[in-house]
């Protein structure tokens, strides 16, 4: 196995699905393709890949975005993990979180789905669910909207403007978690309690 870690951003391919709220798992990784200073390409795994470090003399990490949609993520998860030699230890998928509020962002260790189909097929295909979860809060459906049709709408315009800060966050969250370890993050991310 390599010390490679494999981000992997969820969303749905194409323009219209681009700015959903279940989309801000890509828009996290080109955030940090952005500050990688490279641009993904097609990788015959059913997903856009780029391989880099994240920060100098940073953790390599294999960034990825399936092309596939998000209820079938877990294909190309585990064909990339495959490819790369990857332990499902050091996978991370960064997807969006409904059960947290917009502005949020939570990191974890294995654990239930919550009902997310891209978390459920790769837990499926890696067969344990025991891989890093960087959860992006984009809050809950209004009234008695259905959750799908909620995701799968762009953000409010107040959100959009705090979005950059969001993927911002996220995106140093994903950072200190490779880096630091998942506790070194979740302390930075996540308020004490009182």
């Amino acid at each position: 196995m390599t010390d490679t870690w494999l981000i992997v951003g969820l969303g749905n391919p194409g323009a219209e699905y681009s700015r959903n709220r279940h989309n801000v798992g890509q828009m996290v990784l080109d955030e940090l393709a952005d500050r990688a200073g490279g641009t993904f390409k097609i990788h015959k795994a059913r997903a856009q890949v780029l391989e880099g470090r994240l920060g100098i003399g940073g953790p390599r990490v294999v960034l990825a975005k399936p092309v596939t949609y998000m209820n079938v993520s877990g294909g190309p998860v585990s064909g990339l993990a495959r490819f790369y030699d990857i332990d499902p230890s050091r996978v991370v998928a960064v997807h969006d979180e409904i059960d947290i509020p917009f502005n949020t962002v939570k990191l974890k260790l294995g654990g239930g789905e919550g009902g997310h189909n891209g978390l459920r097929d790769i837990s499926k295909a890696l067969a344990t669910k025991d891989y890093l979860r960087v959860r992006v809060g984009v809050g809950r459906p209004p009234g008695r909207m259905d959750t799908a049709d909620f995701v799968l709408r762009d953000f409010a315009p107040a959100e959009k403007k705090e979005l950059p800060f969001l993927l911002d966050e996220a995106a140093d969250a994903v950072e200190l978690l490779v880096r630091d370890g998942l506790t070194a993050a979740q302390q930075r991310f996540h308020p004490a309690k009182v």
